[in-house]
């Protein structure tokens, strides 16, 4: 995309911040107004990825502890550890009559800042426990909707018999996959669809029966391969007949799985990579993208149109910096984790046609609020506190005002009022850091960065204790009673428990017992994933210049698309 370069900052991080024409247009658009004045949501004071960062520290997704409901003192599965300062409420007590969220409503008080003021708010609003919604048997799960069955499943939806996975949808018999969608019996495989009984693929799709394999489409029985194309028994990348196919398998039964990966690897490094992943877009730039258009520094989206700064969306429309904002919306802004809205900045999971609210955490068909927490069907509310349109279209702008004055208008909320610390959130994976790093950054006082959490999760309950190094390679010398163990991390010596329904497929798949924690585990996956930036690159092949998500310093073969084209395809 060409834009015209208006504005030139440098962030915090000292990095280059550049705004564009589109972005000046947007901003305005963006910009409430009342009575007929807009109050303008000016450019922002940090880059791309420190405004990443700082949303990403307002979500929990994977982190999960048992505590106490606050309202019938029963035991739930929460995403807020028992040492929180928050009242926690159930999904039933929540969503019920039983309270209302005007009841905590209180007056702007000038001789305060916003963001203390807000604070106070979200620590006396009761929270819900968990984000979740038409789930069967699956208490285990987060950001997770409609699923049965399922275990440690994170921002998935439409699953059955699921574990350990994260972004999978439409899939069944799956483990320890991530970005995997209408997909059946498949562990350890990455950006994939319609997949079944396949291990170990990355960036493959329409196949099954596939093992140890790297971009492949509408292949069968393939094994330790790369950029193969409506390809079956093939094996490192070399066709051969079914029996043939079958007898090389044989030549790597007593082979380990680690070993295997090793091969993969260095397949993967010799194979040619596309620049960019996707299809049908227009005028783009990102990665893992799909009908597209006017679009830029977009990935894990689809349907999108002029939009900037996006993860994890679909149909969207003049839409910047935000994360899993999706289905219909429209006008958003620095917000996260939200569902058709239309008109909102500056917001933390709201949903259900809202429109015209800025600063707000998780309100339903709500519009023209300020500073709410929990409200839905409200219109007019400032902290929580009902006004008529006329009070409400006189006191915002002296609010914004006040705002302006402490430098708070136009920022995201501040790390350090986050109802998570640092490292429970997916910033800790997108922008890892160590404890000993981040503590000069913590702090009680809302004004500083980060918070670290070191809330210990009870040790699980076990007959006995085994360290990793000490399982037995082959899953058939695996006893029953491994479900009543806890097997210590070969990296974190986190101890973990292995459930029925894992034995029973590691069994039947023919695959060991894992050695490391799920977490562990996950965190692998994350680092196999591109960061979410584009670079200027050039092709290995012609040498003409491209974006690409690869870093220049790596080392594998990036090819154009026209190149990747008539090499693969």
């Amino acid at each position: 995309m060409s834009d015209k370069i208006i504005e030139t900052k440098k962030c915090t991080c000292w990095s280059e911040l550049k705004i564009t024409e589109m972005d000046f247009d947007f901003y305005m658009n963006i910009s409430p107004i009342f009575k007929w004045v807009r109050y303008d949501i000016p450019s922002p004071t940090l880059c791309p990825e420190c405004r990443l960062q700082r949303r990403l520290t307002w979500r929990n997704e994977r982190n999960l502890y048992k505590r106490k409901c606050d309202a019938t003192n029963k035991n739930v599965i929460s995403i807020f550890s028992p040492d929180k300062p928050y009242k926690v409420y159930s999904q039933d007590e929540w969503w019920s009559d039983k309270w209302n969220p005007l009841d905590y409503g209180r007056d702007f008080d000038f001789s305060k800042t916003f963001f203390e003021q807000y604070n106070e708010l979200l620590l006396s609003v009761p929270k819900l426990w968990i984000l979740v919604s038409r789930n069967e048997n699956s208490d285990y799960t987060n950001w997770s909707a409609y699923n049965k069955n399922c275990y440690l499943i994170f921002a998935s939806d439409h699953n059955e018999d699921c574990y350990y996975s994260d972004n999978i949808y439409r899939s069944k018999d799956t483990f320890d996959s991530s970005d995997l969608t209408d997909s059946t019996l498949c562990y350890e495989c990455m950006w994939g669809t319609k997949c079944s009984n396949c291990k170990y693929l990355y960036d493959c799709h329409d196949c099954h029966d596939l093992a140890f394999c790297f971009d492949c489409k509408n292949c069968h029985d393939c094994f330790l391969s790369s950029n193969l194309r409506n390809k079956n028994h093939y094996f490192k990348n070399k066709e051969y007949s079914k029996e043939e196919y079958f007898q090389k398998l044989e030549e790597y039964k007593y082979k380990t799985v680690w070993e295997i990966l090793e091969e993969l690897h260095e397949i993967e490094d010799a194979s040619v990579h596309l620049c960019f992943h996707g299809n049908g877009n227009d005028d783009c730039l990102g990665d893992y993208i799909s009908n597209c258009k006017n679009s830029s520094d977009v990935y894990s989206a689809n349907n999108l149109e002029n939009c900037k700064n996006i993860i994890n969306w679909n149909w969207a429309k003049d839409c910047q910096d935000c994360y899993v904002v999706v289905d219909n919306s429209t006008l958003v802004y620095e917000s996260l984790s939200s569902i058709w809205l239309n008109k909102w900045a500056f917001n933390f999971w709201c949903l259900d046609w809202s429109s015209n609210c800025y600063y707000s955490y998780l309100c339903l068909s709500a519009s023209n609020l300020f500073w709410c927490d929990w409200l839905k069907n409200q219109s007019y509310c400032i902290l929580n506190k009902q006004y008529t349109r006329d009070e409400y279209e006189m006191l915002v702008p002296k609010i914004i005002e006040h705002m302006k004055n402490n430098w708070e208008w136009w920022e995201f909320f501040p790390s350090a009022i986050s109802p998570f610390w640092y490292n429970e959130t997916l910033a800790m994976e997108y922008y890892p850091v160590e404890r000993r790093d981040a503590l000069q950054y913590i702090s009680t006082d809302w004004k500083s960065l980060f918070k670290w959490s070191d809330y210990e999760t009870p040790f699980p309950k076990a007959e006995k204790i085994i360290p990793a190094s000490k399982l037995p390679g082959n899953i058939k010398d695996i006893p029953d009673d491994i479900i009543n163990w806890a097997i210590e991390c070969e990296m974190t010596w986190k101890p973990f428990r292995i459930i029925k329904q894992e034995l029973d497929f590691y069994r039947k798949q023919n695959l060991p017992i894992p050695r490391k924690h799920p977490d562990e585990r996950h965190l692998n996956r994350m680092k196999l994933r591109n960061p979410r930036k584009t670079y200027d690159s050039k092709c290995h092949k012609c040498g003409i210049n491209i974006k690409t998500s690869y870093s220049p310093l790596r080392k594998e073969m990036i090819y154009c698309e026209e190149c990747y084209d008539k090499e693969v395809i």
